[in-house]
């Protein structure tokens, strides 16, 4: 029994885990209302990427002629395209793919390159050097065009675009990882764990590394809207996900070629799901940082 959270220790009740991570989670959002509207709108996305598919009112690969290019109205909230496909049905379902689009190549990137960096910054040397002078070779690409690169050389399927995103995203965890970690590894609570017999793989994982998430915190949320923006962008472009998939970027596209004709919806509306994605994910950032701060739990 002594192993159940909320036991007695020292004729205190101890409060469960669960509750000191709800309670600091309600500290936060209440501290910053703009991150609980962040909060908010993360899950209204991710309950639209999951339920949305069984809810949307007509198939959104179905093509009827007739009701093409029919603007807004009870029947088509967001109108039909040049197809005669529902559009609301459509932006519904691509949220599903963007998200996992953007989460894959974020949490990849994130990975890989925190490992590389701590590593770098715990143990330097030979291969600090080498995977320094990788990031910086990646760096000098525009990091679209190296994106475009990759997906044109590998086949533009989703697969290759999560790596292509994924590998140049790789160098901001790095480089954040490689600096926490080098300005930690000789701290005062690093040498005390180190004395008491914690070896380096340890104290790089359990110690050190927990600090340096605060800042990593706010580049993971940036980087999932630059993630969902270049994939987007690829499909803009042809090199992202194939017609007739439902994916904003290629909605987007193909309602560009009919706002000079008037039929305005085609594309407002896939954009608008894109700029909302964005712009939540920029506004999480520091409500995520505040949330794994050590600091912050004290």
């Amino acid at each position: 029994m002594s192993a159940l959270a909320g036991v007695s220790v020292g004729g205190q009740r101890q409060t469960p885990a669960w509750q000191r991570q709800w309670q600091h989670f309600r500290y936060v959002t209440t501290a910053n209302p703009v991150t609980l509207l962040a909060f908010i709108g993360l899950g209204v996305m991710i309950a639209v990427a999951i339920l949305g598919p069984y809810l949307i009112p007509y198939d959104p690969l179905a093509s009827l002629a007739e009701k093409a290019l029919k603007p807004p109205s009870l029947e088509h909230w967001f109108g039909t395209d040049q197809l005669g496909r529902d559009v609301f049905s459509r932006v519904v379902v691509a949220t599903r793919l963007d998200l996992l689009i953007s989460v894959s190549a974020v949490a990849l990137s994130f990975v890989v390159g925190a490992a590389i960096g701590a590593a770098a910054g715990y143990w330097g040397g030979w291969f600090d050097q080498l995977s320094g002078r990788l990031l910086d070779t990646i760096m000098a690409f525009p990091l679209f065009v190296l994106a475009m690169g990759i997906v044109a050389a590998a086949g533009n399927t989703i697969q290759n675009i999560v790596i292509a995103t994924a590998i140049i995203n790789l160098p901001f965890y790095a480089r954040v990882a490689r600096a926490e970690v080098a300005i930690r590894r000789n701290a005062a609570y690093v040498q005390a764990a180190r004395l008491s017999g914690s070896s380096d793989l340890r104290l790089l994982i359990c110690t050190i590394f927990p600090n340096t998430l605060p800042p990593m915190m706010v580049q993971l949320s940036l980087n999932m809207g630059w993630a969902i923006l270049n994939a987007a962008g690829l499909s803009f472009i042809g090199l992202g996900v194939r017609a007739p998939t439902a994916e904003w970027g290629i909605m987007v596209a193909e309602g560009a070629n009919f706002i000079i004709s008037g039929e305005w919806w085609l594309a407002l509306f896939p954009g608008a799901a894109l700029m909302l994605a964005v712009f939540t994910f920029n506004l999480l950032g520091d409500g995520l940082r505040d949330l794994v701060d050590p600091a912050r739990r004290t």
